[in-house]
């Protein structure tokens, strides 16, 4: 559906060694698939083949250009080219042209006004190939994409005029400003809010569901990683924690329990 997240990604400079990390973290289950010159990483959930996440190598060369190992979204749209046209024509920024993926979809790379990069694709299903996914919630999918912006107001009019997405609740958080959430349909996707001034750039941040948060916490640090803000709970009743990988990507963690 236009203005669903239907993928994430990872840009690592060790594959393998996040293979491990994430493996033990989130019990994902990898799958390598060479391309020509590389090799793509799909990671599922137990019981349920299709992937729900992807990795590929940080290059030496990407990392020389400044792009640093982190997590970006997908955005699924209908029109990858008309979609892509419409940030540049907005004040947004094509990072890639539209291309063609063979076999998987069409997809380009973008940013909105203030800076914040996600991917856009329509994807394209092989013939007579479904998938199966485990259901939204489950431990080891995303369960929230968030918006630091530069400005939530405007990142929102723009947001909203692209993919078709709706105000859900809206929470203030005092000297912090407003933290708005959104949906798409009946389905909650995420939130934005204006990102304080010791965050040097916006982004977007994806939250990777857990059975119980200060367990997942302790295993970050076991396995290399940081914990880079302790768990704590947020309106609603969920558990969070902000998080580092061992090779630099930032990510968050969620869970129902402490």
């Amino acid at each position: 559906m236009h203005g669903t997240f239907l993928w994430h990604e990872l840009m690592t400079p060790d594959p393998a060694a996040a293979k491990s990390f994430y493996g033990a973290l989130l019990g994902w289950e990898p799958t390598d698939m060479d391309g020509p010159g590389f090799t793509y990483t799909t990671f599922a959930v137990p019981g349920f083949p299709s992937g729900v996440t992807g990795m590929m190598e940080l290059s030496r060369e990407m990392a020389d250009q400044g792009i640093p190992p982190g997590w970006t979204g997908y955005v699924q749209v209908d029109d990858v080219d008309k979609t892509a046209a419409e940030f540049g024509e907005n004040g947004g920024a094509i990072h890639r042209a539209p291309e063609d993926i063979p076999g998987i979809g069409r997809f380009a790379v973008v940013a909105d006004p203030h800076g914040a990069m996600l991917s856009i694709m329509a994807p394209k299903m092989p013939d007579g190939e479904t998938g199966t996914w485990p259901t939204p919630g489950s431990p080891g999918t995303v369960g929230w994409n968030e918006l630091m912006s530069g400005n939530w107001q405007e990142a929102w009019d723009f947001y909203a005029a692209r993919f078709g997405w709706e105000k859900d609740m809206a929470v203030d958080m005092d000297a912090m400003g407003i933290y708005q959430t959104f949906k798409l349909g009946d389905r909650g996707l995420g939130g934005m809010m204006t990102k304080p001034p010791q965050i040097p750039m916006p982004y977007w941040g994806f939250y990777f569901i857990v059975p119980a948060i200060d367990a997942a916490a302790e295993q970050v640090k076991k396995l290399g990683g940081q914990v880079l803000m302790d768990p704590h709970q947020v309106p609603g009743g969920s558990w969070i924690a902000a998080c580092q990988d061992p090779q630099g990507a930032y990510f968050n963690l969620t869970a129902p329990a402490r």
